[in-house]
């Protein structure tokens, strides 16, 4: 195809015209990206200087808010100076404070609100040890005649080897704001058990005086006196002070009192028949009064201690645990017999008790009580030893679970049903000391004498 010369030339001028007016174009766009870099420049400037001044302003707040926590530090150790007086604390051992974490302890303690050092014990002395096995914790209050918490923690204490000193905690919660006597018992405390006190066996704790609610106009429940309200609500507060403080410390909890003895093997005793149980067991018991003796797994505390506050001002501390296993596990539409049945499933009793009860001048004032309980040392058909590996054999009939090697390693008794002339039993042991005579007992006849 022929083009014509008119159109071949304007397209060739414009071919030759075009480098032209892209280098004269170009120093114009070079300028321009230039303007830009600049502007760019200056503004990345302009954020660094206000990110500067944004670090400053930052730096000062929480310059502020430390100065802030400062003020409350020294605030909080002002107020435990005033609540204790001339108290040296210093002379008792270095002091610490130690949170205690409760949901809703401000609904069932409104007061609380006003105070904000009132959930923090005022620990007098102690080493602040945790990860043990046993935490066992003992309120203790002032009487009017006698005193019986020395004596009770020489028992306690007795015979306890190091090792198990070493996996325990005994906890004492005076549980009086009276300065000079929270002074006069841990003197007490700490000249009678000096190594327990340096090891960390030993604590001692106070409340502040700002935990207590109004305690001087109580509803009058259950016949009581006014006086016997105003004790028993005083003393559920206490039990929930103290359980919290030791939740964190230990696997189990074992609540105790103040007036008590204890058998020299209780701990070994309280970890065999704990270790006898099932998961689902909520209280151990040792001792058939009160609240004595009762164990807890730690876990479980703060839901126990919840419920005590619910009803703190109702009814007394036992009670409440027994209506706690009410509501976890009876129906209301079975009968009482099923329902014991079934709390029975979650507290457990041991027997022979390992505690006893000795006071006898009441922390409620003018009250004597005499409670013994009658299942402490019993004396019982099995008593169980440590016996060395051993094979066992009997031709005896072996009446249901009560196996002769049950008997053997000290879980249960040996009963075995219509013996005869001729039937026998046989321990064959590798290792001494030998046992040279077997003795079993089955319905207070001698069956066999060696």
């Amino acid at each position: 195809m022929r083009l014509r010369l008119g159109q071949v030339l304007p397209a060739l001028c414009l071919c030759a015209a075009f480098p032209l007016l892209w280098y004269a174009a170009w120093p114009g766009s070079r300028g321009n990206d230039l303007d830009m870099y600049q502007h760019q420049l200056l503004e990345l400037q302009q954020r660094l200087l206000y990110a500067e001044k944004e670090n400053k302003k930052r730096s000062h707040e929480l310059n502020s808010a430390l100065d802030e926590i400062k003020h409350i530090v020294a605030r909080r150790m002002n107020i435990t100076k005033t609540h204790t007086g001339d108290m040296k604390w210093k002379e008792l051992n270095f002091p610490s404070k130690l949170p205690m974490h409760l949901t809703n302890v401000y609904y069932y303690l409104p007061h609380l609100r006003e105070y904000e050092d009132a959930i923090f014990p005022n620990v007098i002395f102690g080493q602040q040890r945790t990860g043990v096995s046993l935490v066992m914790g003992i309120p203790t209050v002032k009487r009017e005649k006698q005193n019986y918490l020395i004596d009770t923690l020489h028992s306690l204490l007795y015979k306890l080897s190091e090792e198990q000193k070493k996996d325990c905690i005994i906890i004492i919660f005076i549980a009086e704001v009276d300065v000079e006597y929270i002074k006069r018992v841990s003197e007490s405390v700490k000249t009678s058990f000096p190594r327990e006190v340096q090891s960390g066996v030993l604590e001692v704790i106070s409340p502040p005086a700002s935990y207590y609610p109004d305690l001087s106009n109580l509803k009058k429940t259950l016949g009581d006196s006014e006086d016997r309200v105003r004790w028993r609500t005083k003393q559920n507060l206490d039990y929930s002070f103290l359980m919290l403080y030791a939740q964190p410390k230990g696997t189990f909890y074992l609540q105790l009192e103040d007036d008590i003895i204890a058998i020299p093997d209780y701990i070994e005793s309280i970890k065999s028949f704990a270790a006898q149980q099932s998961q689902d067991w909520m209280v151990l018991e040792f001792s058939q009064l009160g609240f004595i003796g009762k164990l807890f797994k730690s876990e479980d505390l703060p839901l126990i201690v919840e419920f005590f506050l619910m009803f703190y001002k109702d009814k007394p501390i036992d009670w409440l645990i027994d209506h706690l296993l009410w509501v976890k596990v009876c129906n209301p539409e079975k009968d009482s017999t099923h329902c014991e049945k079934e709390k029975s499933k979650l507290r457990i009793r041991a027997k022979p008790s390992l505690f006893q009860h000795m006071g006898v001048y009441s922390s409620l004032a003018g009250k004597i009580q005499n409670l013994k309980d009658k299942d402490f040392r019993k004396n019982l058909l099995l008593k169980a030893h440590n016996n060395p590996p051993a094979k066992l054999d009997t031709s005896l009939r072996i009446y249901h679970q009560y196996t002769l090697e049950k008997v053997y390693k000290g879980q249960d008794c040996f009963w075995a049903s219509a013996p005869v002339a001729g039937t026998c039993s046989e321990v064959e042991t590798w290792s001494t000391p030998v046992i040279n005579c077997l003795t079993l007992l089955w319905k207070c006849y001698q069956l066999m004498k060696c």
